[in-house]
């Protein structure tokens, strides 16, 4: 019969690689569908918000749609860091950056091999009868450009290394107290400036010349992107109870009490 400390460990590696997965999933893929811009106000049924924002920019509540699922990697972030410490966060960080790059280049070589003939034949019209050219669409949605790929990636980081940054700092403040101040805060702060670097790094510094946006637009969309994140990640404190719930349930009070007190002590 195995002892409590397999149990444990078994337990241990189990949830790590639940929340590692769910982690990696949203990660890389709300990278592949941030291509995608959607208007919030029309998801919502409600009328353009028309913003007058820096230098007379108007803005709408237009986003990228991996900010759909963003939030969830926001939240796995925070558990991970609650009971496996920031080593357990920046392990998967950097693992989902590698992973990330990885499924940018392969997505990019197969949007270099030539399309099949009857490919193109088939698919080249939609319901309506309009004429496209598909593999035009196939490489113009999945081949993103340089600039946000980088931009993407390095804001990624910065946000993550930033987000466990500050929760270690807030733990340390709350102790096993107040898990939302920690779990919130942190993404408050990683997310504002995560919404500017990928923005200026994609569409001011590494754009083309004739395509680069002026600092106030940048500005203004990074300011209604950041809106987005501050008001989910107030929705989501809720979860952050039902998740450490549902795991201190499955890992026992004991363990969950030294898997948290191990992570803040790192």
């Amino acid at each position: 019969m195995p002892d409590s400390s397999t149990s444990d460990n078994k337990k241990r590696q189990n949830l790590f690689i639940v929340l590692t997965g769910i982690f990696l999933t949203n990660a890389i893929l709300a990278e592949m569908i941030g291509v995608k811009i959607f208007s919030g106000e029309k998801a919502l049924g409600l009328a353009p918000a028309n913003l007058q924002l820096l230098d007379g920019f108007v803005l709408d509540f237009n986003l990228t749609a991996g900010a759909v699922i963003w939030p969830i990697v926001f939240l796995s972030t925070d558990i991970i860091n609650e009971y496996f410490g920031k080593k357990g966060v920046q392990k998967i960080s950097f693992l989902a950056a590698g992973f990330i790059a990885y499924a940018f280049l392969i997505i990019y070589i197969i949007t270099l091999l030539p399309p099949a003939q009857f490919w193109l034949d088939v698919n080249g019209t939609d319901p309506a009868g309009n004429v496209f050219n598909v593999d035009y669409a196939f490489r113009l949605i999945f081949r993103q450009g340089l600039g946000i790929i980088v931009g993407s990636l390095i804001a990624f980081l910065i946000g993550q290394l930033l987000d466990v940054f500050v929760f270690q700092r807030l733990r340390k403040i709350t102790g096993s107290k107040m898990i939302w101040l920690r779990a919130t805060g942190s993404t408050l702060v990683s997310q504002l400036i995560d919404s500017f670097v990928v923005l200026f790094i994609a569409f001011y510094f590494l754009a083309p010349e004739g395509s680069r946006w002026s600092i106030p637009q940048v500005t203004s969309v990074g300011i209604i992107n950041y809106i987005y994140k501050f008001s989910v990640a107030i929705m989501l404190t809720p979860l952050i109870y039902v998740g450490h719930y549902l795991i201190d349930r499955y890992l026992g009070k004991d363990l969950a009490e030294q898997m948290t007190e191990e992570a803040a002590n790192e």
